[in-house]
């Protein structure tokens, strides 16, 4: 089984799912308000990755990402567009999911709105006011941290340690809080805001009991892995593990956290105004490349992402398209053994893809070396396994099934085969000429001339 770094332990351990052979997994989803960044898509590839690994690995994998729909970044942008909110929400979403497709990532089992769960978000705070472990305040509803056993487990440090003034993550009071680190559970509207019924007063939820009531809802109690990117480890992560500890529920038995995007060495964030919009990416390239990027990369580690790394990462695709076109005849045979394994140590150690990627372009010179030495035979175990690792990985080559090729054209390529089978190289290499200046591509493989549209 696979180990992964858990950020509550602070070091790498067994998956250990509550259930063998079943992994549940919660990884947080976007606030629907304006297009996603490549941060946003950072963290979507890490998961899909993930989740696409451990089903490869013969898991079964119940995989849950919610979808924020009310919050004050949507009201604030409705209200500065002079459109109904849940215009904002349905218009971002929708280009979130574009974006999602584009890259590839696999649409999760479970995509829960926050708007749908707000009844049983009422229950959950009424619940913790009962218990005196939530309080009612002039602007909501707050849990008292000081009664939660283990605040701060995220973030390695005590609550005393993060008041103001103390360790990193200094926490600043506020009016009418019992606690400076004491958080809202249920904000009250104010005039014109959109509201729910509550005991305490109309308004709606607070961010970090929306995960946790949908988590538990969707998944049960010590669910398996809870992911997202480093900077929702706290506060976010850390809130709502304290509601389900302060309720005596068991929460997430393992913490995922990806690390940053980084733009000149600062992490890529809509509140520094550095982000990048992932559609310009995938609009002005080859969607596939940032999911090289992100893949050559360990998960925990920052990855730049500039116009060089991109028109690299392209570069490096279409040497899997060209292998991909060059195999595809290839006889069909069972996987090698020993590559597959290699990957598998890779991924189960902290999911090692730079190991893996490494892996996957070393099988492409191996495999080239064997079909220009005329082996097919032997490339044949070594394409089939290199193709299932890279589907574990969600890397799909692109090969020249897609292309119509005209008779005219098959009829120069099958010349040119000929040619080249009575070593008439100047033939061979003229009707090349011809077909490229034809605008067709020419890739020499296993079974003779392929010719795709460049």
């Amino acid at each position: 089984m696979i180990r992964l770094h858990d950020t509550a332990a602070g070091e790498v351990l067994p998956l250990s799912p509550r259930e063998p052979g079943k992994v549940s997994m919660y990884v947080c989803g976007p606030t629907v308000y304006g297009p996603p960044h490549l941060g946003h898509g950072r963290f979507s590839l890490v998961f899909d990755v993930l989740r696409r690994y451990l089903e490869w690995s013969g898991n079964d994998v119940v995989y849950v990402s919610n979808i924020t729909d009310i919050d004050d970044n949507i009201l604030r942008r409705a209200e500065q567009e002079g459109r109904p909110w849940q215009e904002i929400t349905e218009r971002c979403e929708a280009v979130w999911w574009r974006a999602m497709d584009a890259i590839g990532v696999r649409r999760p089992d479970h995509t829960p709105h926050a708007t749908e769960y707000v009844e049983q978000m009422v229950a959950f705070v009424e619940d913790l006011v009962a218990r005196d472990l939530a309080y009612v305040t002039s602007d909501g509803v707050y849990l008292s941290v000081a009664d939660v056993d283990g605040y701060g487990l995220l973030a390695h440090q005590s609550l005393d340690d993060m008041l103001a003034g103390g360790g990193e993550r200094a926490i600043v009071g506020e009016s009418e809080k019992r606690n400076p680190a004491d958080f809202v559970l249920w904000k009250f509207a104010k005039p014109g805001e959109p509201a729910w019924p509550a005991p305490w007063g109309d308004g709606r939820p607070g961010w970090h009991t929306e995960c946790v009531v949908m988590s538990l809802d969707l998944l049960g109690e010590g669910f398996d892995v809870h992911g997202g990117g480093m900077d929702l480890a706290f506060p976010h992560h850390e809130n709502e593990r304290a509601q389900a500890v302060a309720m005596g529920k068991d929460f997430a038995r393992r913490w995922v956290h990806n690390g940053f995007v980084e733009v000149g060495g600062e992490k890529m964030s809509k509140s520094l105004g550095n982000f990048t919009n992932l559609l310009d990416l995938i609009d002005e390239h080859d969607a596939r490349a940032y999911r090289l990027l992100v893949l050559q990369a360990h998960y925990r580690s920052p990855v730049e992402v500039t116009a060089s790394t991109v028109t690299e990462a392209e570069s490096a695709l279409a040497r899997l398209d060209a292998l991909a076109r060059r195999v595809a005849d290839l006889p069909d045979a069972e996987p090698d053994a020993d590559v597959l394994a290699e990957f598998s140590a890779a991924m189960d150690d902290d999911l090692g893809t730079p190991q893996a990627m490494a892996l996957v372009f070393g099988l492409v010179t191996r495999i080239n070396t064997l079909l220009d030495a005329g082996e097919a035979d032997a490339a044949a175990p070594l394409a089939a396994a290199w193709f299932s690792v890279l589907g574990a990985m969600g890397l799909v080559p692109q090969d020249a099934a897609g292309d119509e090729v005209p008779d005219d054209v098959a009829a120069l390529a099958a010349a040119r085969d000929r040619a080249r089978a009575d070593k008439d190289w100047g033939t061979a290499d003229a009707l090349r000429d011809e077909l490229v200046g034809l605008g067709w591509v020419v890739e020499d493989s296993a079974a003779g001339t392929v010719v795709r549209k460049g």
